[in-house]
């Protein structure tokens, strides 16, 4: 613009008859064509080649399969026999010894959403479809996250807990999650109270009759830090409370009270806390 104004500006001598006309350009209307075209054609290829590595799927990656209930995760490992919920456990993964992990994501009911901001982006969870995501953690630790599409009342209570271990804990955590449960003589009233009661329609326990799939696997319940999908931790009057009156807790909760005497109360209490 400064050379246009500088150049072409009035002189004194000028008649003030108007220049030479110009209405068109072959080469310069072919430029600013082709090169655009050349442009985008570098940063599509660009672009293509990066997703395409970052959807496929590693080769040496630990599977888990994933599935959003409201108002709680459930995270299957096919190849290793395990079922937990509400608290992911991967390896951590080297540029030396990569150990990705793949996660297949799917829904027993409505939309939801997998994001843990720190391992990966937002990956949604649908019904009758599988997506998958893999993450890559390099640190260990634990990494927080949450369902992060709107599925109903308890939306915002439905966390993610990513426990990423060192390779021997982890395998370590694995062999104690592939063991049915054990429970002492000492609370066979609270077993049988649970066993006897509705509980066994939604929740499974290694080594016993119950097998529901409904609610989360209790096999080994007191090996996790928190209960109701990371709203409370792991505690004798929490899981009290929990089993006592779940809506106490989390408002609009599927799980329904029992309606359990004093009595019952404590020692189903006492029998879960053996389940580790």
């Amino acid at each position: 613009m400064v050379y246009v104004v500088v150049k072409f500006r009035k002189k004194a001598d000028d008649d003030g008859r108007e220049p030479a006309q110009v209405y068109g350009s072959n080469q310069v209307e072919v430029a600013w064509t082709v090169i655009p075209i050349l442009i985008v054609t570098v940063l599509f290829m660009a672009t293509a080649r990066v997703i395409a590595t970052v959807q496929k799927p590693p080769d040496n990656a630990v599977q888990v399969i994933a599935i959003g209930h409201q108002f709680w995760w459930e995270y299957r490992y096919p190849d290793l026999k395990v079922v937990t919920a509400n608290e992911l456990h991967v390896p951590v993964s080297d540029a030396v010894h990569p150990m990705p992990t793949l996660i297949k994501l799917t829904s027993a009911d409505t939309d939801h959403s997998f994001w843990v901001p720190r391992l990966a982006g937002k990956t949604d969870l649908i019904p009758n479809r599988v997506n998958s995501m893999w993450i890559d953690p390099q640190e260990i630790g634990l990494y927080l996250g949450q369902c992060a599409q709107y599925c109903g009342t308890q939306h915002a209570k439905m966390l993610l807990r990513v426990y990423v271990q060192s390779r021997s804990d982890f395998d370590r955590w694995i062999q104690e999650q592939s063991q049915p449960a054990h429970s002492s003589d000492a609370v066979s009233d609270g077993r049988r109270v649970f066993e006897s009661t509705a509980c066994i329609n939604c929740h499974a326990v290694g080594g016993t009759t119950a097998e529901g799939r409904f609610g989360p696997d209790l096999t080994h319940l007191m090996s996790r830090d928190t209960i109701a999908s990371g709203v409370a931790a792991n505690t004798h009057e929490n899981l009290r409370l929990w089993i006592r009156d779940p809506n106490a807790i989390k408002t609009g909760s599927l799980m329904p009270a029992m309606g359990l005497s004093e009595h019952d109360l404590d020692v189903v209490t006492a029998y879960l806390e053996t389940l580790r």
